[in-house]
């Protein structure tokens, strides 16, 4: 399994494809610490969880000037890296693309130390999109443009699911529908277990992925994107009261525990969204001091 690496590249036409929609998204396997830099060539709109190739992770179309945005939400020049450069840092409300609380939680503390106002689309009265996406990329894509538009400010989106081998890489992008849509956690994680009923242990590996997506406005040609993926298993009896989704059920062999049973700092420190929004952060940073000299 290769080492946590990170890797990039500064224009991708690939992830425009994935913006109409006609770009699949490569689904190789990774190690739980895994995180690269690219998006791979079009392929099967499913989920390729069987592969045993090298990882991949982060990719880029290029970044385009981010404009900043007073609190009441108009659009104004502005620079991410102000305070890294000794000036004083313009405050930019940045929309979180989701209603979910926990992703939430785990947005703002893993952007906490950058100048952003951070906010739920929820919380601005944006409903979400319906997700029509065949990957996790065109979803994320999706998600993150109609943020924009919505709200006239930067966004972020990610699409994120757990795919199962044993399940021929399921339930990975309906993973938060599972069991239908408006389906809760319980309902989900009833039907994983049904599914995977007299499945053995040792066939049970899965992996959470997430695919995440930054722009800077409604008119941003050009998204910063990354990916993080998080290796585990599935156990049928849950353990832990932290975390959502899978987690009670999402056994991480290394730390013997499940992703529930992990404090939120552990949890933001290895999974797989947040390997992917420190990817996506160091790009950015990157980017605009590079702009400013």
């Amino acid at each position: 399994m290769p080492p946590s690496s990170v890797r990039g590249q500064d224009s991708d036409p690939r992830v425009d494809a994935a913006e109409r929609g006609g770009a699949g998204h490569g689904r190789a396997e990774t190690g739980h610490s895994d995180v690269w830099a690219h998006v791979e060539d079009a392929g099967p709109t499913h989920v390729e969880a069987r592969r045993r190739e090298a990882g991949h992770g982060e990719a880029e179309a290029g970044y385009a000037e981010r404009e900043g945005g007073p609190r009441d939400g108009t659009q104004r020049d502005g620079n991410l890296c102000d305070d890294a450069r000794g000036g004083n840092a313009a405050r930019t409300r940045l929309v979180v693309a989701t209603g979910n609380p926990g992703k939430l939680r785990e947005f703002q503390a893993l952007l906490a130390d950058l100048p952003f106002d951070i906010v739920a689309q929820t919380e601005l009265g944006v409903a979400a999109p319906e997700e029509t996406g065949a990957t996790f990329l065109e979803n994320a894509l999706l998600k993150a443009r109609h943020a924009a538009a919505a709200t006239h400010n930067a966004a972020i989106a990610d699409d994120s699911g757990l795919e199962v081998d044993a399940l021929d890489g399921a339930p990975g992008i309906y993973s938060a529908r599972y069991a239908g849509v408006g389906a809760d956690d319980a309902a989900n994680n009833a039907k994983l277990l049904a599914a995977l009923r007299g499945v053995p242990a040792a066939q049970r590996r899965a992996r959470y992925r997430c695919v995440q997506v930054f722009v800077a406005g409604p008119a941003a040609p050009a998204p910063a994107t990354a990916e993080g993926v998080w290796e585990g298993c599935i156990v049928d009896s849950p353990r832990g009261s932290a975390g959502f989704g899978y987690d009670p059920h999402f056994w991480l062999p290394d730390l013997r525990m499940t992703a529930a049973e992990l404090d939120p700092a552990e949890k933001n420190r290895r999974s797989h969204r947040g390997m992917a929004l420190r990817a996506l952060r160091e790009r950015l940073l990157a980017r605009e001091l590079s702009a400013g000299g």
